[in-house]
């Protein structure tokens, strides 16, 4: 069994550790797990349950993740497994999220393997998406440093809820993330995720401070964190960061503990408003229209890549530039 990183002896006659993966710093008896369901106390060692095992495996469009402005039109091969260090109420992917181990679901992939497969399916890299990929952290570095040594790019997909040590220990192995910011509002965190910001938005500021490739998602939930005001202070930090990251406003629908009604288009179309009033890049997602889902020239106006669903095609870039007016797309 692979032993945890980022651990210590708590209470040594109780038989506990402490997990200092993460910002919930979990303290795990013998036999237990932590908030994550997935690092586990086994003999006075913290083991990663789900190190070279998965739920899910599929080669997938970057736009999925979404990635719009990163290899668009590629495919890439992506993992994703058990568990997850928050516990959204509307999470769209909870029956592996906030599943417990169970073994005998799980496919057995080693990261050599990962890397054989990517090369094999002709992905340009590995992303490490579905459940939350950093709790499972030490198959992501390991498979991350090996897919380097092969010139594959890693992707991340992310809450972005880790501490700052680990990921400053991960991060130059990251080639591009999108992190998901769920509300510019702490009190929306604790009570609808059960985390905190600052450590996500810590997290986006040191991906871009390393000067990695980053777009962000926003699930607007009717009533939770669709306020002018809580879209407005979201973009003016993302625009602080650099205009010419994506922002990805998304629809929710009912799902999981929460039965709000679907996010009206017109919420969505408001925040894409208020966004595009300080960045450059701005979409609608989980909405059938193209119009909100291509990508213009901030400088012309002309469409460079347009999408239809997970179908795209780029019709006014060369080389990451746009055709008309040479402004610089992708970067």
């Amino acid at each position: 069994m692979k032993e945890a990183l980022y651990y210590e002896v708590y209470n040594k006659e109780k038989g506990q550790l402490k997990c200092n993966l993460c910002p919930w710093y979990c303290i795990i008896s013998e036999g237990k797990v932590g908030n994550c369901h997935i690092r586990k106390n086994i003999d006075n060692k913290l083991i990663p349950l789900t190190y070279d095992k998965f739920t899910s495996i599929s080669l997938d469009p970057i736009e999925k993740k979404p990635l719009y402005h990163y290899y668009p039109g590629k495919e890439i091969l992506s993992f994703g497994t058990l568990g997850c260090n928050f516990h959204c109420q509307f999470c769209q992917n909870y029956e592996i999220s906030q599943a417990d181990f169970d073994e005998s679901i799980l496919k057995y992939v080693t990261s050599s393997e990962a890397v054989a497969m990517a090369k094999q399916n002709k992905s340009f890299g590995i992303a490490y998406t579905y459940n939350e990929p950093l709790i499972n952290y030490e198959w992501l570095k390991d498979t991350a440093i090996e897919a380097r040594k092969y010139g594959l790019k890693n992707v991340l997909v992310s809450n972005g809820y880790i501490n700052e040590e680990p990921f400053s220990n991960i991060v130059e192995y990251i080639d591009a993330a999108n992190i998901d910011v769920k509300s510019f509002r702490d009190d929306f965190y604790k009570k609808i995720c059960g985390g905190k910001l600052a450590p996500v938005l810590r997290t986006v500021e040191m991906l871009v401070k390393k000067k990695k490739h980053v777009e962000i998602t926003n699930l607007l939930i009717p009533g939770l964190n669709d306020s002018d005001e809580n879209i407005a202070d979201l973009v003016d930090w993302v625009s602080a960061l650099g205009i010419e990251i994506p922002l990805h406003f998304s629809r929710y629908f009912p799902c999981y503990k929460l039965t709000i009604n679907p996010t009206p288009p017109s919420t969505l179309e408001r925040a894409r408003k208020i966004a595009l009033k300080k960045l450059r890049h701005v979409y609608i997602g989980n909405v059938v229209e193209a119009e909100y889902n291509r990508t213009y020239c901030p400088q012309c106006n002309q469409i460079v890549i347009e999408r239809n669903g997970y179908s795209t095609s780029v019709v006014g870039l060369k080389s990451g530039f746009c055709k008309k007016c040479n402004h610089k797309i992708l970067y």
